[in-house]
C-alpha cells in the first residue's frame, strides 16, 4: 500500500483523503518524527501526542484563512509536515534548518514565532478582536497544553476572551504533563474532569431534560433556572471555563479523529469563546516515550528499534554547570534548613529533580508561572528563609516586575540560579538566554556574578546565600571541569575579579563562560610572541572598579568578552565605568552578541560564528595590535569612543 504523507503538501492535499486513511497518515507521521527526532534531537513526547489533534485541526479549518496558534510551539512538528515543510523536514533544529518551534518567517501558517508558554491565548484573542474590527470573518484558534494553561498570563486571556465574547475556540490539549507532570490545584481539577469521559453527552441529555419541563410563570421560570444553575455546579465538567464565560465541551478522546473532527466540525459553528478539552497521551505511538514522557520531552538521539538513548561517551572529570549547582545546593542545605529551592515547571532541566527527592518539605514546584516564583521567594525570604530560585535565563525575564517590585524594592535576599545564560543551541532565539544581565544589573541593590568553572560556581552560591543583598548567578547550557570541584576555590569578596594571565599590550575582561575563551586566545597569541592580561571579571555588578581603571591604565587596549547581547551588557557596564572615571574609552573594545536575534544551532557553532571563540576572539586581538585577521562570518563587536 502506498504511503500517503509522501503526497501531503499542503492542508488542501490533506483534506482530499477520507476520514479512515487519517489513521494510516497519523502512523506516517510518528515515524517520520521518531526518525527525525532520533537524529537532530528535539521535542518527541509532546509531538507524538498531539498528531491526530493536528491532523484533525487542519482537516477541519483552513488555516490559510483561519488561524492557528501553538502554546509553547513544541507540540507543532505535524503542523510543520502538513503545511509545505515536509521535505525540509530532515532539517529540524539544524543550523539553518527548520525551527524546532513555529516560525512565521517560515511559514503563513505560523503567525508568531513562539517558544514561551502561556502566551496563545492573548495572541489568539488579539486576532481576534482584530478581525472583529476590520470585519474579518474568521475562526482562531489556540492549542494550549494543560501545563501552560496554569500560566497566569493564560488566565489573564481566558478572563478577557471570556468578557469581551469574541470569536475564539481554545483547545485544551490536556496530557498531565508540562515536561515532568503539572502541578497545582488546576492540575487536580483538570483530573477530577477526566474521571467523567462522557460527561459531555450526559450534559446535553440534562439541558435536554430541563428544556422540557413545562413553564407556568416567572416563579417557575426562576426555579427552573436554579435548578439548572445547581445541575451544573455539582456535576458539569468545565465549569469553572464555563463560569468564565467559554462554552465547555468535553473532555474528547485527542487520538479518536472521527471523534475529534466531528466535535471540531460541531464546535467551530459556535458563537462566541468556546474551549475544547482534549486529552491525549504524551509519548503516542512510541513505547519508550509513552513510558518516560519525561526524559523523551526533549529527547536525545537514540535508538528508533528500542528508544535506547545513545550516549556520548563521559569523561568521568566533566560535568554540567546546571549539575555542579544543584549538587551545591543540596550539600549547602544539609546544615542550612533555610534554605528552600523553588523552581517553574523545571525539576529536571535546572537539576532541583534530586534536590525535591531529598527535601520534599522545602522543595517548590510552582508550575510555569515565574512571577508567583518569584514573589513567592521573596516572602519566604521576608520570613527569615533563604530561597533560591533555579530558572532558565529566558524565563527569567518573564518575571521582570517581579524582580524590581518583589526582590530589588524589597531588598529580598533571594538567590536566582540563572541557567542556561548565554546562547543555548538547537532551541533558538526564543531560548537563547542573552539578556539578562541588561535587565538586571540596572535593578538597584542586585549582585550579578558568572563563574568560571565548577569551584568558582559553588564559591558564589556561598557567597549569595550568606549575603543579605538579591544575588543572581549565570552559568551556560555547557560542560565544566569537574577536576575544579575537587579543589576549594580561592576565597574571593563580591566585586572581586582575578587575574589569571598577565601580558603587556591587551587586557582583556572576560565574564563567566568566556574566561576559558579568553584562556584558549591567550594561549595562541602568545604562540604570535603576543602576551595578552585575561582578568576573570566574576561580577557584572558591582564591578572590580580598581582592575578595569588599571587596565586602561597600563594597556594599549582593552577588551570585554561575554555571551550576551552588547546592549547593556557586562562590556557596557564597563564601558560606563570607565567613561564615568574619566578614562580613555577609545581603547575599549566589546565583543558580544550584535542588536540581532541569533537563529539555532549548536552551540560551539554559534559561537564560532559569532567571534566568540578562541580563534575569533585571537582574531580581534591582531586586528587590534596591527596584524589584521579575516574577520568572523558574523562579526559581534563594538568599539567605545
Amino acid at each position: 500500500m502506498p504511503e500517503l504523507l509522501p503526497k501531503i503538501n499542503s492542508p488542501e492535499d490533506l483534506r482530499r483523503l477520507q476520514i479512515v486513511e487519517l489513521p494510516r497518515l497519523a502512523d506516517e507521521i510518528r515515524r517520520e518524527i521518531i526518525a527525525v527526532v532520533s537524529r537532530n534531537h528535539g521535542h518527541l513526547a509532546s509531538n507524538l501526542g498531539a498528531v491526530e489533534l493536528a491532523l484533525a485541526l487542519h482537516y477541519c479549518f483552513d488555516f490559510l484563512k483561519d488561524r492557528l496558534v501553538w502554546d509553547v510551539g513544541h507540540q507543532c512538528y505535524t503542523h510543520k509536515l502538513l503545511t509545505g515543510r515536509r521535505e525540509r523536514f530532515h532539517t529540524l533544529r539544524q543550523h539553518d534548518g527548520l525551527s524546532g518551534f513555529p516560525d512565521r518567517t517560515e511559514s503563513p501558517y505560523d503567525p508568531f514565532t513562539t517558544g514561551h508558554a502561556g502566551t496563545a491565548i492573548s495572541s489568539a484573542l488579539g486576532l481576534a478582536c482584530g478581525d472583529a474590527l476590520t470585519g474579518q470573518s474568521r475562526k482562531v484558534v489556540a492549542v494550549v497544553g494543560d501545563g501552560a494553561m496554569g500560566a497566569g498570563m493564560s488566565f489573564e486571556g481566558l478572563n478577557q476572551a471570556g468578557h469581551l465574547r469574541k470569536n475564539l475556540l481554545v483547545v485544551l490539549n490536556d496530557n498531565r504533563m508540562a515536561i515532568s507532570c503539572t502541578v497545582g490545584a488546576l492540575s487536580n481539577y483538570l483530573t477530577a474532569i477526566r474521571s467523567a469521559p462522557l460527561y459531555s453527552d450526559f450534559k446535553k441529555e440534562i439541558h435536554h431534560l430541563l428544556n422540557m419541563v413545562p413553564v407556568f410563570g416567572r416563579r417557575m421560570e426562576e426555579a427552573l433556572e436554579h435548578l439548572k444553575a445547581a445541575v451544573k455546579k455539582s456535576m458539569a465538567p468545565g465549569q469553572m471555563f464555563e463560569e468564565l464565560g467559554f462554552r465547555y465541551f468535553g473532555p474528547v478522546d485527542g487520538h479518536d479523529i472521527p471523534v475529534l473532527i466531528e466535535t471540531l466540525n460541531e464546535v467551530k459553528r459556535a458563537e462566541g469563546p468556546v474551549l475544547l478539552h482534549v486529552v491525549t497521551e504524551k509519548g503516542k505511538g512510541f513505547l519508550p516515550a509513552w513510558q518516560n514522557p519525561t526524559r523523551f520531552h526533549s529527547a536525545k538521539s537514540f535508538q528508533v528499534e528500542n528508544g535506547q538513548v545513545i550516549e556520548a561517551e563521559e569523561d568521568p572529570g566533566v560535568s554540567s554547570y546546571t549539575k555542579v549547582a544543584s549538587m551545591a545546593l543540596a550539600d549547602m542545605a544539609r546544615s542550612d534548613r533555610r534554605i528552600v529551592a523553588i523552581t517553574a515547571a523545571m525539576p529536571d532541566g535546572t537539576g532541583l529533580a534530586a534536590f525535591g527527592k531529598e527535601f520534599p518539605d522545602r522543595f517548590l514546584d510552582v508550575g510555569i508561572c515565574e512571577q508567583h516564583a518569584l514573589g513567592l521567594a521573596a516572602g519566604l525570604a521576608a520570613s527569615g528563609m533563604k530561597p533560591v530560585v533555579a530558572v532558565y535565563s529566558t524565563f527569567l525575564q518573564r518575571a521582570y516586575d517581579q524582580l524590581f517590585h518583589e526582590i530589588s524594592l524589597q531588598k529580598t535576599g533571594v538567590v536566582l540560579l540563572v541557567d542556561r545564560a548565554g546562547l543555548v543551541g538547537d532551541d533558538g532565539p526564543t531560548h537563547h538566554g542573552v539578556f539578562d544581565i541588561a535587565y538586571l544589573r540596572h535593578l538597584p541593590g542586585l549582585v550579578l556574578m558568572a563563574p568560571k568553572d565548577g569551584a568558582e560556581l559553588r564559591q558564589m552560591l556561598r557567597l549569595a546565600l550568606a549575603s543579605e543583598a538579591p544575588c543572581a548567578i549565570r552559568y551556560p547550557r555547557a560542560d565544566v571541569p569537574m577536576l575544579t570541584l575537587s579543589e576549594p576555590a580561592a576565597a574571593f569578596r563580591i566585586g572581586e575579579a582575578e587575574t589569571l594571565r598577565t601580558g603587556l599590550e591587551v587586557a582583556i575582561f572576560a565574564y563567566g563562560a568566556m574566561v576559558q575563551v579568553a584562556a584558549g586566545a591567550a594561549e595562541r597569541l602568545a604562540g604570535q610572541g603576543i602576551e595578552a592580561t585575561v582578568i576573570n571579571a566574576r561580577f557584572a555588578k558591582p564591578l572590580d572598579k580598581a582592575a578595569i581603571l588599571d587596565a586602561f591604565t597600563t594597556h594599549r587596549a582593552v577588551i570585554t568578552i561575554e555571551d550576551h547581547s552588547l546592549a547593556g551588557g557586562f562590556g557596557s557596564a564597563v564601558l560606563e565605568l570607565a567613561s564615568d572615571a574619566g578614562a580613555d574609552t577609545r581603547k575599549l573594545v566589546r565583543l558580544g552578541i550584535p542588536d540581532q536575534f541569533v537563529e539555532h544551532g549548536a552551540r560551539s557553532l554559534l559561537l564560532r560564528n559569532l567571534g566568540l571563540d578562541p580563534e575569533g576572539l585571537q582574531a580581534a586581538v591582531m586586528r587590534l595590535v596591527g596584524q589584521p585577521q579575516p574577520a568572523p562570518k558574523c562579526l559581534a563587536t563594538a568599539t567605545a569612543g
